[in-house]
């Protein structure tokens, strides 16, 4: 798949950081589009945009919309769109400071960083819960027909739509519960990550089961927990061909089908939820033809 942002199919790395950039007032963005298109090259940056970044151009990207708000008893899922997200990849603290430099020398004067969120791996890829996260993550094959856009021509082919959510964890709560407790609010055992036939309808793993859905709800995740002085919880990435998938699993969750929620929002709430477009590649370079650029 030599047109696809190489970071978006490789396993979560070491360490992360995520930037949100706004745009400026009055300024066109198409510049420093292009310079950042020219210097993200490898598997150290995954790029996407967002839908007031393309308005801006006066471009449609097809299946490119607004991430969808969600109201509960008890719960929100916000909406917090931001014109462009850059996902910066690595194993060297240091190496991603000067990687997030030239991110944001690239995109000035156009945009504004307006959030980083850095982040980590925890043990063998688990949540801050201690739960492993991405157990049924589609793989191989399977993972390039659930997260790349195919079919659709130059430009658009290799390209991947991404949900990003960052998830404020209650840990303290959820140590307050005994073992069963909390392991039918995940739906598996911590102990040995086996799925439990009988858990609640709640349990997140029966709310999320993807091919219980029709079609299948498969999505290609690539979370990673954060922690600062406000909190820790995880930011929560979702690549797929389309946004459908990810939001028939949001409409199970939300309870919006039969109105159970799911018990994930005893432990933990969202924070934000936006949606971006990840442009293909073209020889080593992000391909914004789909832009005119």
């Amino acid at each position: 798949m030599s047109k696809v942002q190489p970071g978006i199919l490789l396993p979560p790395p070491r360490l992360a950081r995520y930037m949100l950039f706004s745009l400026r007032p009055d300024n066109d963005p198409r510049e420093a589009l292009q310079e950042l298109a020219e210097t993200t090259k490898g598997e150290n940056r995954v790029v996407g945009l967002g839908e007031s970044l393309l308005k801006c151009i006066g471009k449609d990207i097809k299946g490119m919309h607004s991430f969808p708000a969600y109201s509960g008893a008890g719960f929100d899922v916000p909406s917090t769109p931001v014109a462009l997200w850059c996902w910066l990849r690595g194993a060297d603290r240091g190496e991603l400071v000067h990687q997030a430099r030239e991110v944001e020398s690239a995109l000035m004067p156009a945009f504004d960083l307006v959030k980083v969120i850095d982040s980590f791996q925890y043990r063998d890829s688990r949540d801050l819960t201690g739960y492993e996260d991405g157990t049924e993550n589609p793989e191989g094959n399977d993972a390039i027909a659930a997260a790349i856009v195919s079919g659709q021509g130059d430009g658009l082919d290799g390209s991947s739509f991404v949900a990003v959510q960052q998830w404020l964890h209650d840990l303290d709560y959820m140590e307050s519960m005994d073992d069963e407790e909390r392991d039918h609010v995940i739906g598996r055992r911590l102990s040995d990550n086996e799925e439990i036939e009988d858990a609640p309808k709640s349990a997140h793993v029966k709310r999320t089961a993807q091919e219980d859905f029709e079609p299948e709800a498969f999505v290609l995740r690539r979370s990673m927990p954060w922690a600062d002085e406000s909190g820790e919880g995880l930011v929560f990435v979702s690549f797929g061909k389309s946004f459908d998938a990810f939001e028939a699993l949001l409409n199970r969750m939300t309870g919006k089908e039969d109105g159970i929620v799911d018990a994930l929002f005893r432990i933990s709430q969202a924070l934000s939820g936006s949606y971006f477009w990840c442009p293909p590649v073209k020889g080593d370079c992000l391909d914004l033809s789909a832009l005119d650029l």
